[in-house]
């Protein structure tokens, strides 16, 4: 399948995770990408792989602060100069942070949201202009199944996530007549370097039975970040062309 030939894809968080998986899926697919994480290594390690692939010469990365706002403006212009232009957008950086609620301070709070949430917004803000101007434009925002569905020790997670949910909508509503989608993914129940080892940064008194709701009800434990990324690809291309303002939830059925 070569649904991506021909079209230009920014991809934040490709420096691990489904964003790598997801940059190599849209290459793989003839797409050029900007590829931009706030980890260098990480960055460079996704371009060490393009690389042993073959697909490196579509491949363009830099380094990028979703968090802050001048870093954003540079980064989103840069790589729409590089593009020629822009026609999908995917914000899959993000972190996940835990703490008791009671004990989470606001600067841990603020932390999650500056990240997760206004991160997104400022990558889409600064993306839209080339978006409208762009063909076939898609968002694909990353939301998760904390939005919906309780996760214990995740409030400030979850709350980060739900607004992307709704952000979503809003945007999808906001320019369809203009010709832009915009759709979130709502992983859980995926392996990745957020969700593995330390990466939940649970409490170390967590009541782990808390979480027995919280398995696949297919396969035999967590999907990999492959999984989500052939989805991401999907909503991006001509194969998604009627889907916009909802999202897709990829979790091995962990919530019927």
């Amino acid at each position: 399948m070569k649904r991506y030939e021909g079209r230009r894809v920014l991809i934040s968080g490709a420096g691990s995770g489904i964003g790598r998986a997801t940059v190599h899926r849209v290459l793989a697919e003839g797409g050029r990408v900007v590829a931009v994480d706030v980890n260098e290594a990480g960055l460079k390690e996704t371009a060490g792989q393009a690389a042993a692939a073959g697909v490196s010469d579509r491949l363009t990365t830099a380094v990028l602060d979703i968090s802050d706002e001048a870093s954003v403006k540079a980064g989103v212009a840069a790589a729409v100069e590089t593009l020629g232009g822009l026609d999908v957008l995917v914000n899959a950086a993000g972190i996940l942070r835990s703490s008791h609620t009671h004990e989470t301070t606001l600067d841990f709070f603020n932390k999650v949201i500056a990240v997760n949430l206004t991160g997104t917004f400022l990558m889409i803000r600064e993306s839209i202009p080339a978006l409208l101007a762009g063909d076939k434009p898609v968002v694909v925002n990353f939301s998760s199944t904390s939005a919906s569905f309780a996760h214990p020790y995740m409030s400030a997670y979850a709350a980060s996530k739900g607004g992307i949910q709704s952000m979503t909508h809003a945007i999808a509503a906001e320019y369809s007549k203009q010709g832009l989608r915009a759709v979130s993914v709502a992983p859980g129940s995926i392996a990745s370097d957020m969700t593995s080892g330390k990466g939940p940064g649970l409490p170390e008194d967590a009541d782990m039975t808390l979480f027995m709701k919280l398995a696949p009800a297919i396969g035999a434990g967590f999907a990999g970040a492959e999984t989500v990324a052939g989805v991401v690809a999907m909503l991006g291309s001509q194969d998604g062309a009627f889907i916009t303002g909802t999202e897709i939830r990829i979790d091995g059925g962990t919530h019927y």
